[in-house]
């Protein structure tokens, strides 16, 4: 018979099926751009490069404030701070049907959606998973993380289909009703911490006395000396540029322009989209297997093979000429290893910088994710605006990506660990 107890742990799950909702919701506002590239270049007439300008801009500050998202869910609380990001992505959302510039653009889709999204990433679901459960981290990380696949699993097609039907209106209000609809749901359903409502994290022994985490003085300036101090040793650096490149060859070209891409070789959206839809499904299977992989073989090496074979698959995607088969063998093959390359960089960080320590420099880390992102965002509109095709874009994120399989060769062991734990610690 279930004790009141662990009845009441068990809603730790209702508070982990919101979590999931709202990053799927956030997976949604940073993949819609991709679909709305070509709407907004023949509803406005601005070129692919001022599109991809703030594209690039909503990655890059989606990525930056992941290290200060933290912060803000220590001083403002989890429920605020959640409940805000959601009302700022519908709001930005909401008033970009009234642009007609294109910094109206910028302002909406890059620096209002950008930061809202930056606040829902992986330290929200960090954050959940250390409050409410004792048992069973790893599979609820797991599963928070799949939210991302899952947003373009469900959202990309859908988003199309709009688009496809009534031009870019229908997916922004779409975008902006998804979004919005989560606030009062999370402002009702997500407690602050398991004590909130009486009970002990999921898995807790009944009975046992478990102190809430406490917040540090100053969150924000542990987040910038833990950089500093994390950027006096070379595997930092490494790992920094590895996810760089990861970013780069991932959400910011493929993410943002292969919706487009294809439609330079008349493939309706909505099949384009089904396509990121088949690799997203991929990503779900290649990113478990890599976390199964990453506890038992060297991370180095598994990097190198992801890096390695991304950047082959990149050089290899204007060579398919886009037909069917030669689209689903690069859905395939590049769908495997979207995330894959998480769970080894993770453990890498950990092993470098200590467990204290690891989930800060981790922050920053992906941080240089995004800006990759950006830049190749940025970068494949200028690019094709300039050349007429993504040939450049595609073979230089190809040859970016063998550049960072020998880069993953490169890390070692750091030097100075008990200094970082000491400054996480503090």
């Amino acid at each position: 018979m279930t004790s009141p107890m662990h009845a009441r742990q068990s809603y730790a799950l209702v508070v982990v099926a919101v979590t999931f909702l709202a990053l799927l919701a956030a997976a949604g506002v940073r993949s819609a751009p991709g679909v709305l590239i070509v709407p907004w270049e023949s509803a406005f007439g601005w070129e692919r490069s001022t599109i991809s300008l703030a594209a690039g801009l909503g990655i890059f500050l989606y990525g930056l404030m992941g290290p200060f998202a933290g912060a803000l869910m220590q001083s403002l609380g989890v429920r605020r701070t959640l409940g805000g990001a959601l009302a700022l992505m519908s709001l930005a959302a909401f008033l970009s049907l009234f642009m007609r510039e294109p910094w109206q653009l910028i302002v909406t889709w890059g620096v209002l959606s950008g930061i809202g999204s930056g606040c829902v990433a992986f330290v929200l679901a960090a954050t959940i998973v250390n409050r409410w459960f004792i048992s069973h981290r790893g599979l609820v990380m797991g599963l928070l993380a799949a939210s991302t696949a899952t947003g373009n699993l469900i959202f990309l097609p859908v988003l199309a289909k709009l688009s496809e039907a009534g031009g870019w209106q229908p997916v922004v209000i779409a975008v902006a009703l998804a979004t919005g609809v989560l606030v009062p749901l999370v402002l009702w359903l997500l407690p602050e911490r398991p004590a909130d409502i009486g009970t002990q994290p999921f898995g807790a022994v009944e009975g046992a006395h478990i102190e809430p985490p406490q917040a540090p003085a100053n969150p924000v300036w542990l987040a910038l000396s833990t950089l500093l101090m994390a950027a006096r040793h070379r595997n930092f650096w490494l790992l920094f540029a590895t996810f760089f490149i990861c970013g780069f060859t991932t959400n910011g070209l493929i993410g943002t322009h292969l919706i487009a891409m294809c439609g330079d070789y008349a493939i309706p959206a909505v099949t384009a989209a089904s396509l990121m839809a088949m690799m997203g499904l991929f990503d779900l299977v290649g990113t478990t297997a890599s976390g199964w992989l990453t506890d038992r073989y060297d991370s180095r090496w598994l990097l190198f093979c992801y890096y390695g074979l991304r950047g082959l698959s990149l050089i290899y995607l204007p060579y398919s000429d886009f037909t069917f088969y030669g689209l689903s063998m690069f859905a395939v093959v590049y769908g495997l290893d979207w995330i894959a390359t998480v769970p080894p960089t993770l453990r890498l960080t950990t092993q470098t910088f200590g467990d204290r320590a690891a989930p800060i420099v981790f922050g920053w880390v992906a941080a240089g994710h995004q800006l990759g992102a950006a830049i190749a965002a940025l970068s494949g509109g200028v690019l094709r605006t300039a050349f007429g095709s993504y040939f450049e874009a595609l073979m230089l994120a190809g040859a970016a990506g063998l550049v960072a399989a020998i880069l993953s060769l490169w890390i070692g062991p750091a030097p100075g660990n008990g200094e970082l734990r000491t400054v996480a610690a503090a």
